[in-house]
């Protein structure tokens, strides 16, 4: 995976954090620390969120990659360097390198998102579209190392770039002195790995909980195992955490010092978008937001004061408005309905009356004629309401069926 077996051998020391952070002195921001008080309500407990979607380049990423690019010796600096990512760690490395004269390429899926595509070009990398995943860019992005000599930046599987993000759990225990668990989106194991050799060394009464979502959780099959294990074929809207198999040095670390590992369902990662966005005014994509959806899922569970680690602000639009969408409907504050009408004039005109005395505020009307299932005299109406929540929606429903609409499941 681009590095040497001393490479993965070489575990990483609070020393080596110490020294990261020292580096990166006026590249890498000291994110905030904000307390939630709806979190703290929910939980029973003192929540506050370390905003890394707040960092340069919207996530925790260009603090191991400029570590990592910066240890190069003269000669590796001048080959060049070469990434493969979906967003996040392509905009790290891109600053990193740009801040360091360094000449970087990025190979990023034909599918990325259009805006993490043209923020790693403006950070000043060379970017070229390979396949339609990860694994793919990276494979292309291996053997443009091995064919060129570029230096492979890893996203996670590093003992520079475990150091360099471990910075964030220095940060959280000068924030937060006097926290008790630690909350942290994994992927690969990079940013968990790293803080958990900054604050097991210094306080390892705090506990680490790692969480990864359903769809795409490599680490407990890995943990059971005892080395690191593939998931095929990982699958959640959270592209920041999806990766398909642990970091070899990451891995090692995560067995050795962190807790518990947790996983999310896509609708607590909506919940949890959709809450830091209402609640605490902060824009997080869906692996950011993983943590928050951890605390979400069983808020009885931890002991406080609790930081959530906010990895990453670098959201889609299009996925933004489609998670909007769907944590609102896991929030009962959405409702679809289709119902079968009579086709002729009023129809619909009498349908928006009804919806307008249950106050449900109508977002959208569609309307089938030509379905071979609908009679000649039929029409299929679908509508997406806008409610108050559960009690609301199922009093809208309710309303619909009084008045004599049949509803189609």
């Amino acid at each position: 995976m681009g590095h040497g077996t001393a490479d993965s051998l070489r575990t990483v020391t609070l020393d080596d954090v110490r020294g990261a952070r020292k580096m990166l002195q006026g590249v890498a921001r000291t994110t905030a620390m904000e307390s939630s008080r709806h979190l703290s309500r929910t939980v029973g407990t003192p929540v506050h969120l370390k905003c890394e979607n707040l960092q340069r380049t919207g996530s925790f990423k260009l603090r191991g990659a400029y570590v990592r690019i910066a240890g190069l010796l003269p000669e590796q600096r001048a080959a060049g360097v070469v990434a493969a990512s979906a967003g996040n760690h392509a905009q790290g490395v891109a600053l990193a390198s740009s801040l360091l004269g360094v000449a970087s390429t990025v190979f990023m899926p034909a599918g990325a998102p259009l805006p993490k595509i043209s923020a790693t070009r403006e950070y000043g990398a060379e970017v070229r579209l390979h396949g339609q995943v990860v694994d793919e860019a990276l494979a292309a992005a291996e053997e443009y190392a091995a064919r060129t000599g570029a230096v492979l930046i890893h996203p996670f599987d590093h003992p520079d770039i475990v150091a360099g993000q471990g910075t964030v759990g220095l940060e959280i225990l000068e924030q937060c002195p006097e926290v008790r668990t630690i909350v942290v989106g994994t992927g690969g194991g990079g940013l968990i790995a790293g803080i958990a050799v900054a604050v097991k060394a210094l306080r390892p009464d705090v506990r680490i909980i790692g969480v990864q979502a359903e769809g795409a959780a490599a680490y407990p099959p890995s943990l059971e195992a005892g080395y690191p294990v593939s998931v095929s074929d990982p699958a959640t809207m959270a592209d920041g955490i999806k990766v398909g198999r642990p970091g070899d040095v990451p891995f090692g670390i995560v067995g050795a010092l962190v807790d518990e590992i947790r996983t999310v369902t896509e609708g607590e990662l909506s919940a949890a978008l959709l809450l830091c966005l209402e609640r605490a005014k902060l824009v997080v994509e869906p692996a950011g937001a993983s943590p928050v959806a951890a605390l979400l899922s069983r808020p009885g569970s931890f002991e406080g004061p609790v930081v959530a680690v906010l990895s990453g602000g670098n959201v889609d639009p299009v996925l933004m408005e489609r998670v909007l969408r769907h944590g609102m409907a896991a929030q009962g504050r959405y409702l679809a309905v289709r119902l079968r009408l009579t086709d002729r004039p009023g129809a619909l005109a009498a349908l928006l009356g009804v919806l307008s005395v249950a106050d449900a505020n109508v977002l959208d009307v569609s309307h089938v004629r030509t379905d071979p299932r609908l009679g000649l005299t039929e029409v299929e109406v679908e509508v997406h309401l806008e409610t108050k929540g559960p009690e609301h929606r199922a009093e809208v429903d309710r309303t619909l069926r009084d008045a004599g609409y049949t509803i189609i499941d």
